[in-house]
């Protein structure tokens, strides 16, 4: 995993990505399209987190791209128009963003 090394600091890079590969054309009802490209990230081993309009996942740029490439140019081999979006969080130090970023938010609304 490539880190990052300053003064008398090591840092894992991950990155956090969401994704939304989207099928253009194949009406409303795109749940097994999803659950293809659900399966490629699973079988990655990488953290994710399915949500109702994206997938987060997490790891270093290595891990990260060549999953995001091939969910892409699967649901490319499934249908003739893909639409892929790609929101990266790059926070150096920064580790387990799929839980730490909700857990931060719900604590700010408990008060703390």
């Amino acid at each position: 995993m490539p880190t990052c090394v300053g003064k008398n600091l090591t840092l894992a890079l991950l990155m956090l990505v969401e994704l939304s590969v989207i099928p253009v054309g194949r009406g409303t009802h795109i749940a097994d399209d999803i659950a293809e490209v659900v399966r490629i990230i699973q079988d990655s081993g990488l953290p994710f987190l399915l949500t109702p309009s994206a997938t987060c996942l997490e790891g270093d740029w290595a891990e990260v791209m060549p999953v995001i490439r091939l969910c892409h140019e699967r649901m490319r081999g499934r249908c003739a128009h893909v639409v892929t979006l790609i929101k990266i969080e790059d926070d150096a130090g920064a580790g387990n963003k799929l839980r730490e970023n909700v857990a931060s938010v719900q604590a700010k609304l408990q008060g703390g």
